[in-house]
């Protein structure tokens, strides 16, 4: 009994020691869990306050940026409903009608331009072949009211071009001259010298620019028409040949104008002479301007007493192109007087019988066949002569009336 009673004391030591030890431990662990409250509290409010303030910002910059782009809704203006007219479409017809004659382009880029040749030969549209009458002139053209009665109720065949070698001349032509308005942008001339050529190329590049242009005539201010317009453009549409004077020339002023120094491009038994005026179809206008070989040599060696004028054209269609060539020109000059200028015709030389010779000269071919007509044109007749050619020309040559 006594052993039990012990038995039962020692065990309700061991129970009470154990609480004893235990307490502690249920102190440690309440301390632990209002530790864990108390943070899991503070990181829930500071998480709260965070998020809050993230979905203000959020609300603010969606706020401004609606602000914003209300704003710039409200400024932006509705452009009007456009009143231009359909656009033009640009055909053939856009293509084939030349530039203004007082145009910009510099010489180089007008012959660059005019040497453009299609390569098809047959044309897409129906063409009406015209004369091109280029006037290489100091000013105005003091012959124009002749020239205004031939051109005169034939327009749609003919176009006219002028160069003004004066450019400090500024009179103009009457509204109502087949002249007003047909100045071609133009450069100082001296007689003789190498950019007399180059007004010549300068007209014919000119005139290039129109597709309908077949023929090309160059003419002078001191020239008038020996023929009515009808038989001027049938002689120059229908021929064959292109009309250049070419001839070899021994003496100081054939031969003797040569330099050697053109060798080898041209040589001394190549050097030919001829007039100024000429008359050509559009394919030799064309190798005209294009030409750089030959015209260089002129450039830099015909000076002095070479009269440029004088050589280059018939020696360089001579060279490349003597089978179309008629060798002679269709424009009358007498240097029967000798010296270095032609004849002068003054009021007094002008008469019936007169104009009825320099039209009647039959000692030349035409497409290879004895033909009535030799020139159509002749110079060189001063201002002083205009008013009986006015008086005897229009009725003697035929002209359409006014």
């Amino acid at each position: 009994m006594k052993n039990n009673n012990n038995h039962h004391n020692n065990h309700f030591s061991m129970i009470s020691l154990f609480k004893f030890f235990n307490a502690p431990l249920h102190l440690i662990n309440l301390l632990s869990i209002l530790l864990f409250f108390a943070f899991g509290l503070c990181f829930g409010i500071i998480l709260s306050f965070h998020l809050k303030n993230v979905s203000f910002n959020l609300q603010f910059t969606q706020f401004s940026l609606s602000t914003i782009t209300s704003a710039a809704s409200s400024a932006i203006i509705t452009p009007p409903q456009s009143t231009a007219p359909p656009a033009v479409k640009v055909g053939l017809k856009n293509y084939l009608n030349p530039p203004e004659l007082m145009h910009d382009m510099s010489d180089e880029e007008l012959l660059w331009r005019a040497s453009m040749v299609p390569k098809v030969a047959d044309y897409p549209y129906k063409r009406i072949p015209k004369v091109a009458f280029m006037f290489l002139t100091k000013g105005p053209v003091v012959l124009s009211p002749v020239w205004d009665r031939f051109f005169a109720g034939n327009k749609g065949y003919y176009n006219v071009y002028v160069h003004r070698s004066n450019s400090t001349s500024n009179a103009t032509e009457p509204e109502d001259s087949v002249f007003h308005g047909r100045r071609i942008p133009s450069k100082d001339v001296e007689w003789g010298k190498v950019n007399m050529i180059e007004a010549e190329r300068r007209l014919l590049a000119n005139a290039l620019l129109d597709f309908s242009n077949e023929r090309f005539v160059l003419l002078s201010d001191a020239c008038i028409p020996l023929f009515n317009f009808s038989t001027v453009y049938s002689y120059l549409i229908n021929s064959k040949h292109n009309f250049v004077e070419s001839y070899d020339l021994e003496g100081p002023v054939g031969r003797g104008r040569y330099s050697p120094k053109m060798a080898p491009t041209v040589e001394i038994d190549e050097w030919r002479k001829g007039s100024q005026w000429f008359e050509m179809d559009r394919e030799l206008a064309t190798e005209v301007i294009s030409d750089t070989m030959y015209f260089s040599v002129f450039h830099d060696y015909c000076d002095g007493q070479c009269y440029a004028d004088e050589h280059y054209l018939p020696t360089f269609v001579t060279k490349r192109f003597a089978e179309t060539n008629a060798n002679r020109t269709l424009t009358f000059v007498d240097w029967a007087k000798g010296g270095p200028h032609p004849t002068k015709y003054t009021r007094n030389d002008v008469t019936e019988e007169f104009l009825e010779k320099l039209r009647n000269d039959t000692s030349c071919e035409y497409n290879g066949k004895p033909n009535g007509i030799c020139h159509l044109f002749a110079r060189k007749f001063t201002s002083h002569a205009l008013d009986r050619l006015l008086r005897i020309a229009p009725r003697l040559m035929q002209f359409n009336e006014l």
